[in-house]
């Protein structure tokens, strides 16, 4: 069904969340996973007198490079086959999602894991959202995996299925 499956990552519990499941799907359909972390250095650093935007983009390099090695140390476990990669994206080349498409692209992607913290209103509005950029830009399918997780099911023999925490 899949055979290339990009995942961004970056590092939050939302994003941890949607790698499980790219792992989940890759293993269950024998796909390669290519994790991707996006290194953005914000363009105001380099407007800052006296300041070295390089300390902040080797800092966000390392941060990417333990991301990654988690990813692929999951991977491994998994027996889930892929490379992983970090992308340096250029400030004044495009956003972040502009850069993911074209990495779905290079791989080619069957499918792009993605993982939304789910902000809406004014949040949302001065945030902003990578996620929701790349599903208007994408060409290829795209899973979007929310920040909050679906209640437990519990079910105990002789009834119906119930929510947790749910009373008959």
């Amino acid at each position: 069904m899949y055979r290339n499956i990009l995942a961004p990552i970056d590092g939050s519990a939302p994003s941890s969340r949607a790698f499980s499941v790219a792992l989940q799907l890759a293993r269950d359909t024998g796909a390669r996973l290519q994790p991707l972390y996006a290194v953005d250095v914000p363009l105001m650093s380099y407007d800052v007198p006296g300041y070295d935007p390089s300390y902040v983009r080797e800092a966000l390099f390392d941060e990417g490079q333990q991301v990654i090695d988690d990813a692929l140390a999951r991977m491994k476990s998994a027996a889930v086959p892929g490379t992983p990669r970090i992308l340096d994206v250029a400030p004044l080349d495009g956003d972040i999602a502009e850069h993911i498409l074209k990495a779905a692209k290079e791989l080619p992607a069957d499918l792009v894991v993605m993982g939304t913290h789910g902000r809406r209103g004014v949040r949302r509005l001065v945030l902003g959202s990578v996620a929701e950029r790349f599903l208007r830009l994408a060409h290829c399918p795209v899973l979007m995996v929310p920040a909050q997780a679906e209640p437990e099911i519990a079910v105990e023999s002789g009834t119906a299925p119930q929510a947790a925490g749910e009373r008959s």
